[in-house]
């Protein structure tokens, strides 16, 4: 049975499971199929990201303190989240992924991570 690859449809050798010819065709498969599909979501994705680098470079040993002066001249955006929780204690804490954060007082923020 004749296999082509499933970037470039040439002729693969080897393996009967294989569905790349190249290490290079199944990376530029793989990023064709993972890339955002607009602008707006690579935008998204972007600031998800610069505040989880933040989040993790303030927070080392899973609880921490900072002020609010301090994520935003680290260019921390509170607008971008990937999820609430809200405790039975009625606390709020807003996650990037499995980093969160809590308004303690006003300008001081609690900083934690999530076990996963």
């Amino acid at each position: 049975m004749n296999k082509t690859c499933l970037e470039c449809s040439e002729k693969i050798v080897g393996r009967e499971d294989k569905k790349f010819c190249s290490d290079g065709c199944r990376n530029a498969y793989n990023n064709k199929m993972n890339k955002d599909s607009t602008n707006y979501m690579r935008n998204i994705n972007n600031k998800l990201r610069k505040n989880y680098r933040i989040l993790t470079g303030l927070n080392i040993d899973g609880k921490a303190k900072a002020t609010k002066a301090k994520l935003l001249s680290k260019g921390f955006d509170f607008e971008f989240y990937t999820n609430v929780l809200n405790t039975s204690t009625g606390n709020t804490y807003f996650f990037v992924y499995d980093q969160g954060y809590r308004l303690l007082e006003t300008d001081t923020y609690m900083l934690v991570k999530k076990d996963i």
